[in-house]
């Protein structure tokens, strides 16, 4: 299905860091709950997200990630998700995220 590129732009895509990582323990599939900052226009902003397979507390912490922002929340068992974190699905749903080749400014937008 194709989309204008109005369309596309309706969808605000920005960079943050992960500033805090733990299992997500009250879903029935395994995840992790992430607080990433998304600098001081968008702020703070909290997910859960299915990507246990290459990520743990250790090697997120830190780390840059791509989001969408403009998602209304999503309640999932005890938890409010805010943002929604762009990854490549491999085959079997493997999730590997994408981020930025270098680091950049927190809450820089994707265009």
């Amino acid at each position: 299905m194709e989309i204008s590129y109005e369309d596309f732009r309706k969808v605000n895509i920005h960079v943050g860091t992960v500033k805090a990582v733990e299992k997500n323990k009250r879903v029935r599939k395994p995840a992790l709950a992430l607080e990433i900052d998304f600098g001081s226009e968008i702020g703070m902003k909290k997910t859960s997200a299915q990507i246990t397979d290459y990520y743990n507390e250790n090697n997120l912490l830190g780390k840059q990630v791509i989001a969408v922002c403009n998602f209304p929340s999503k309640n999932i068992p005890g938890f409010e998700s805010e943002v929604l974190v762009l990854g490549a699905m491999e085959k079997y749903g493997k999730v590997v995220l994408i981020h930025p080749s270098k680091i950049v400014a927190n809450g820089l937008e994707i265009i």
